[in-house]
């Protein structure tokens, strides 16, 4: 394929699909470069519980944005657009064509199209948030987005407190749903071609895959990377699936079959919200990973 413009190449669908090893083979073929946009491999702590390939599975091809920051440092989507877009402009001197993949529809977002305007809100309203999270928990917020914008709570992942706390705010403070507000960026048009693919796999195939790839995280050592982890829980990156999970089991919540359980249906939920967060976007053409060729 060819064009004026250099082409960004965009792969990306649910955990566990077969993203890195398809991303690899393009890699190879193309003889380019892999940006990662997975919002939590960007963390040097987050290794088994991230899935984050080893340098056997990258095969000499440079991934960035993997191992750059620490979880003690606040990043962001909107930090990760400014410093994606400056690296693009740097591999596209080198490159006719870049490979963009991950999982977190919000990061890849943040490089494709920029993020929506979003008005002002009085800071009273985020105090009052943080208040009822600390005193009641994430459970009645999550249920209250589910009341006033079911379409963002349908799309975001529930358990990451600082979106639906971003959502929440935006609907008490405007009186709108959160998600009326998509489609108003005012980014600049990108200046390469954007190419998307979204992978996917027969539900009962992809779920045995992501049950699977627990048993493996487990073996490999999961429960001690956790337990590593505990003492920074509280920080952001830790408020995702494949560590929760098991903090609650340190915590005697529930005893460790249990963990277990709810490692492998917890991810399935989250591939389930990553599909429907993609659907959104009419740009992504769905093929199964053996289909994809360049």
């Amino acid at each position: 394929m060819s064009s004026a413009k250099p082409t960004l190449l965009v792969i990306t669908g649910p955990t566990a699909v077969g993203k890195t090893d398809l991303c690899v083979r393009l890699a190879q073929e193309l003889r380019t470069e892999i940006v990662s946009a997975d919002s939590r491999q960007f963390f040097r702590e987050l290794t088994i519980g991230t899935a984050k390939p080893t340098p056997e599975e990258m095969q000499g091809i440079p991934h960035h944005f993997i191992n750059s920051h620490s979880i003690t440092e606040e990043y962001n989507a909107g930090r990760f657009e400014q410093d994606a877009l400056a690296l693009l402009a740097d591999l596209f001197t080198r490159h006719p064509v870049v490979i963009l993949t991950g999982g977190s529809g919000l990061y890849l977002q943040a490089v494709t199209e920029g993020f929506d305007v979003l008005p002002a809100v009085a800071s009273e309203v985020r105090a009052q948030l943080h208040e009822e999270l600390a005193t009641q928990g994430l459970a009645p917020l999550v249920a209250e987005l589910a009341r006033l914008d079911p379409v963002t709570h349908a799309r975001i992942d529930q358990q990451n407190h600082q979106r639906v706390l971003r959502a929440l705010e935006i609907c008490r403070g405007t009186g709108q749903p959160f998600s009326s507000f998509h489609g108003t960026s005012s980014a600049e048009p990108r200046p390469f071609r954007i190419v998307k693919i979204a992978l996917n796999r027969e539900r009962e195939e992809l779920y045995r895959r992501i049950d699977q790839r627990m048993d493996l995280m487990l073996v490999q050592g999961l429960e001690a990377e956790a337990r590593a982890l505990y003492p920074y829980r509280h920080h952001n990156a830790l408020q995702t699936v494949g560590y929760q999970e098991l903090f609650g089991y340190f915590e005697g919540q529930y005893d460790y079959a249990e963990a277990v359980r709810l490692l492998k249906r917890n991810s399935r939920r989250y591939a389930k919200r990553q599909l429907t967060w993609l659907r959104r976007d009419p740009q992504y053409q769905w093929l199964h990973p053996t289909e994809v060729n360049w």
